[in-house]
């Protein structure tokens, strides 16, 4: 398992750019009924006419439901959740009071893994800003469309409230998949942040694969040094357009992180542009069939099961704090504390039996 790790590809682990629009041809749409153009409005022609009196003397059948409209809003939530001014005060406590369950782990250290602008450093500024009680951006956000803001490894510290020490949670930031050559970020780079080797604030270069020349490289990691939880971060409203490699990749991402005994789960950024209820009310997410037909391609996507992922709405343009936004925002990072403790409880015994040889 090691020496897979240890490898040092040197091409970049790139993933494919987003299809252009120019690469899709038209399909040609079938001909409408014809039209008559009258002073007052727009009537069908006879022929037409004609056909639609014959179907209105024809039996309906027995049955078979008749849909008005496309249904785009359930009545109930497809996962529970209480959008209340209390459920965000007790995710707060539990965020704050977590403590990792290994006493050789002050905090525990999970990764914000995906493509160029999928809203990893967004959702760091998002978290901090529920607990600083005004929007706020800690995390420097880019605003260029091709290019990863974020050039190196980057932790930052859940800080609770104020007056309160920071939480046991640190996210970590790393440059952004996507761009290939350009990014220089390879699988060997990925699996050495993973294992603890990488140092605070190094530069990734495609020319320069972390390995025991790298200033600062960690060759003896401790568990406290490691990743205990890797969190891919994907974009709702460019699910349909990555390309088709892009899934093969993630798969096989995956596949080495696992074998590292590390947990993933994944963050579906960007609900509210996908869906214009969500976006008006973010209480609605758990109502949208367009999220919830999102998350399976992502689920698709990734290889995972829906039940890794959940929803996110970062804070953006906004000035102000919403609760339903905290809500939602805070049960992804309880949904990911939840995985941080099952590698520790993994760790658990392999520990105990270590020091009983």
């Amino acid at each position: 398992m090691e020496k897979k790790s240890e490898d040092k590809p040197s091409v970049g682990f790139s993933f494919g750019r987003p299809i252009s629009s120019s690469s899709f041809v038209p399909l040609s749409n079938p001909s409408p009924p014809a039209l008559t153009l009258t002073s007052s409005s727009f009537t069908i022609s006879s022929q037409t006419q004609n056909d639609s009196t014959k179907e209105k003397k024809r039996e309906k059948p027995v049955g078979i439901p008749v849909f008005t409209g496309f249904q785009s809003k359930l009545e109930s939530q497809w996962r529970d959740v209480q959008w209340t001014e209390e459920q965000k005060k007790s995710l707060m406590k539990a965020v704050s009071s977590y403590r990792p369950s290994c006493k050789d782990v002050p905090q525990a250290r999970v990764l914000l893994l995906g493509p160029v602008r999928s809203g990893k450093s967004s959702f760091i500024s998002s978290v901090q800003s529920v607990f600083n009680g005004r929007v706020t951006n800690r995390a420097m956000v880019g605003s260029s469309f091709n290019t990863s803001f974020t050039k190196k490894l980057q932790s930052f510290n859940i800080r609770g409230q104020k007056g309160e020490d920071n939480t046991g949670l640190v996210l970590c930031d790393i440059m952004g998949l996507g761009d290939g050559e350009t990014t220089g970020l390879t699988l060997h780079d990925i699996l050495s942040v993973i294992k603890g080797q990488v140092p605070e604030g190094h530069k990734f270069s495609p020319d320069q694969p972390v390995g025991t020349e790298t200033a600062g490289y960690v060759k003896t990691p401790s568990l406290r040094d490691r990743i205990h939880c890797v969190a891919f971060v994907v974009d709702a409203s460019k699910i349909s357009s990555y390309h088709k490699g892009f899934g093969s990749t993630f798969k096989q991402l995956r596949e080495f992180i696992s074998e590292l005994g590390v947990h993933q789960v994944a963050l579906l950024t960007h609900v509210d542009q996908i869906c214009p209820e969500t976006a008006k009310d973010v209480s609605n997410v758990y109502k949208s069939l367009s999220v919830r037909e999102t998350m399976n391609k992502t689920g698709a996507l990734l290889g995972m099961s829906t039940s890794y992922i959940v929803p996110v709405k970062n804070y953006a343009s906004e000035l102000d704090l919403d609760v339903n936004t905290d809500v939602l925002l805070l049960s992804a990072v309880d949904h990911i504390l939840q995985y941080v403790d099952m590698f520790f409880q993994d760790y658990a015994p392999q520990h105990t039996r270590s020091k009983m040889v």
